[in-house]
């Protein structure tokens, strides 16, 4: 026999005990009491049958709209993770005590059900299924056209009281909430650094397994990170989005933008802490900075060559690869670097970009313009061993 509290639609209790067994004498229907009361909220009814019903709320059909609400009742005892709804808590705690069958053949990342391993494999595909009607924003799952969708109809229910900034999901509140409160929950078992969403250190995580399963259709080249994909896939489509409003010059992502816009502003906010000379960009300062340290801690795991930063090094892997990821769109010619194809595409256009400041010739290339110099200084950078006569540029030696 179980006994359940008495409780009024107000919440509040009366105290008495009832037995869950149909002929409850103290407990008749007319004298207004709810004997029949759920242990998950709390909720009393007045008959058990409605009770039963209301049960389905927690574990099939989700009425009791706890998410509207930020409550978060059904928590892990393993992990302490805590759920709106106690089948999502069924759910989660397979990944603890189930073992995982459903394993992605791509980055051989197991799943508890084969519908978490189909939204995953999403991920490798970009297939995204769920469009939104109203904008026709796309998703790869229910869960996420779900949350678009109250940017349409709901607004931002969801407010921070510490400043006031709000949000569509419960979710996404609580994740801000944790940068005025500093909690990093979810911490990386192989070093220890915490974070404050279970993403962040998912995408940590990577970093020490060498994962990349974001794959390029076109060249196979694949990513840690799907921004990092995106912002590849760019140097196939030619896609420049974001525009500059002082001289219409696009980019494929903002952060270039951003760095480009400092050209006609001036603006140099990085400094060097030993020499006190400033730069437009962290990554520079960051480069100049090991001019005074030596530091190289960029490594090429082919043959160990070192280098002062990332860039350097790619562009030195190449040499290995044979990769040349930039096409000229004119003859399709392909180049190991950025920098190659801007100085080839030159040849086509015909624009001429660096000019002399004695005369205002302009040439395609910075070699040219070095030759024209010497015609300016009298240097004679080519002398012929037999006649010791010099010469300005190659071609005349």
């Amino acid at each position: 026999m179980v006994g359940r509290v008495c409780e009024s639609e107000e919440d509040s209790q009366c105290g008495e005990n009832v037995s869950l067994l149909p002929n409850l004498s103290l407990n008749k229907i007319t004298t207004g009491a709810k004997p029949w009361a759920c242990s998950a909220c709390g909720r009393a009814f007045t008959r058990h049958s409605s009770l039963k019903t209301h049960i389905r709320c927690h574990t099939e059909c989700k009425t009791y709209d706890y998410q509207k609400y930020g409550e978060k009742p059904y928590k892990c005892k393993e992990c302490g993770k805590a759920f709106t709804y106690l089948s999502l808590l069924q759910r989660h705690e397979r990944t603890h005590t189930v073992e995982k069958l459903n394993e992605c053949k791509k980055c051989s990342k197991a799943f508890a059900s084969s519908s978490s391993l189909q939204i995953h494999g999403r991920t490798h595909t970009g297939d995204k299924p769920y469009q939104c009607e109203i904008c026709l924003k796309a998703f790869s799952s229910t869960t996420s056209l779900s949350k678009h969708d109250r940017t349409h109809t709901r607004g931002k229910p969801y407010e921070c009281k510490k400043c006031s900034k709000a949000f569509t999901c419960s979710s996404s509140l609580q994740r801000h909430e944790r940068i005025h409160t500093g909690e990093k929950p979810y911490e990386c078992k192989k070093c220890s650094k915490a974070f404050t969403c279970s993403g962040s250190l998912r995408v940590h995580e990577r970093t020490h397994t060498g994962e990349k399963p974001y794959e390029c259709k076109k060249c196979s080249k694949a990513f840690t990170y799907s921004s990092s994909l995106r912002l590849h896939e760019r140097t196939h489509t030619g896609e420049k989005p974001y525009e500059c409003k002082k001289c219409s010059k696009a980019f494929t992502c903002s952060g270039s933008l951003r760095v480009h816009e400092r050209s006609h502003t001036g603006e140099k906010p990085f400094e060097c802490k030993i020499c006190r000379k400033a730069f437009s960009y962290t990554s520079s300062l960051s480069k100049h900075e090991r001019t005074h340290t030596g530091e190289k801690p960029y490594e090429c795991k082919n043959c160990s060559k070192a280098f002062t930063c990332s860039s350097y090094l790619r562009k030195h892997e190449r040499t290995h690869t044979g990769e040349k990821s930039y096409e000229c769109k004119q003859c399709s010619k392909a180049f190991a670097c950025s920098s190659y194809l801007r100085k080839h595409e030159r040849t086509h256009t015909r624009e001429k970009s660096y000019e002399c400041k004695e005369c205002n010739i302009v040439f395609t290339a910075s070699k040219y313009l070095l030759v024209h110099l010497r015609s300016h200084t009298g240097e004679k950078a080519y002398e012929c061993e037999e006649s010791e006569k010099g010469f300005s540029s190659h071609a005349n030696f």
